[in-house]
């Protein structure tokens, strides 16, 4: 757990708007001060590589969250296309058919596996048929997800302090559904402030409409980073 880095590089900004030229303006307004973004399904399927190849250029981290969940051939296929832009962290749903093909077509991007996404509920698991708890189902997928090669995983703040404890410090921990004290918790269900996660052993934080729904992006974006700090 890279406990050494500054707060600047423990937060990454979900640019979860709908064109990249949205995008690399907000990019643009957050630097200096934030140089790890996240392109999302909405914005990649308007943009494509295009976005985050002009991140990059601008010197910024890209996380791809696309969350890759296929047989695993093509799974393998399509991660094998991010070796040709700078892609420093990715996503794949937690299963082990999923993660090992991902894992061994990555090249130089580190693959996370997504657990359980942070708006599902205990209700909606249920529903699922899943018999045991959320926190289960979230270390299980975690354990599996590593042993099939995940260099980290995505969890909601309310697991990472247990999978910390599990997995250990090596492996990345990023955790979404962060809410400041005075943000509205949206769609999301399991969510902690930006301080509760950090001291809970998350790597990176990935934090979206409280900042760039805000007023002021780079305020806010401030606030979270002195929360973090």
């Amino acid at each position: 757990m890279p406990a050494q880095k500054t707060p600047q590089k423990r937060l990454i900004v979900a640019l979860d708007v709908p064109t990249a030229a949205e995008a690399l303006a907000l990019a643009d307004t957050l630097a200096p001060q934030i140089d790890f973004f996240k392109v999302g399904l909405q914005l990649f399927l308007e943009a494509g590589f295009a976005v985050c190849d002009a991140l990059s250029k601008r010197g910024h981290k890209v996380m791809l969250d696309l969350k890759f969940h296929d047989i695993p051939q093509t799974v393998a296929l399509t991660t094998a296309q991010l070796a040709n832009h700078d892609i420093a962290l990715a996503t794949v749903h937690g299963y082990p058919q999923v993660v090992a093909a991902a894992a061994k077509a990555k090249g130089r991007t580190k693959i996370l596996a997504v657990t359980v996404l942070t708006s599902l509920g205990h209700e909606e698991l249920a529903q699922s048929g899943f018999a045991g708890t959320l926190a289960e189902l979230v270390q299980l997928r975690a354990e599996t997800s590593l042993a099939a090669g995940a260099d980290g995983i995505v969890c909601s703040p309310l697991e990472t302090a247990l999978l910390r404890k599990k997995v250990g410090s090596k492996p990345l921990i990023v955790t979404p559904g962060i809410r400041p004290l005075d943000s509205a918790r949206d769609d999301q269900t399991r969510t902690a402030t930006p301080h509760a996660a950090i001291q809970a052993g998350a790597d990176y934080i990935v934090v979206g409409r409280p900042i760039t729904k805000a007023a002021s992006p780079v305020t806010a974006a401030r606030e979270i980073l002195d929360e973090i700090g």
